[in-house]
């Protein structure tokens, strides 16, 4: 299970941690909010190539970090 996402200098977004309740947790927003942010940031933490397009413009690099209970 997902417990946190923290995006740094990824796309459009400059500092982000997202904190997941256990349980169901739903991600909604208005068109271009980023939900599909999200989901490609968690697609790269399992395994997806990454592009160069995906680091935030003026930034050296980006930083993505998934925390994920096992566990349960």
């Amino acid at each position: 299970m997902l417990v946190s996402l923290t995006l740094q200098q990824f796309a459009l977004i400059a500092q982000h941690e997202l904190s997941m309740a256990e349980g169901f947790n739903v991600i909604t927003g208005e068109t271009g909010a980023g939900k599909s942010l999200l989901l490609d940031a968690l697609s790269l933490c399992v395994g997806e190539r990454a592009d160069s397009a995906m680091v935030r413009h003026g930034a050296a690099y980006a930083d993505i970090y998934a925390q994920f209970d096992v566990e349960n």
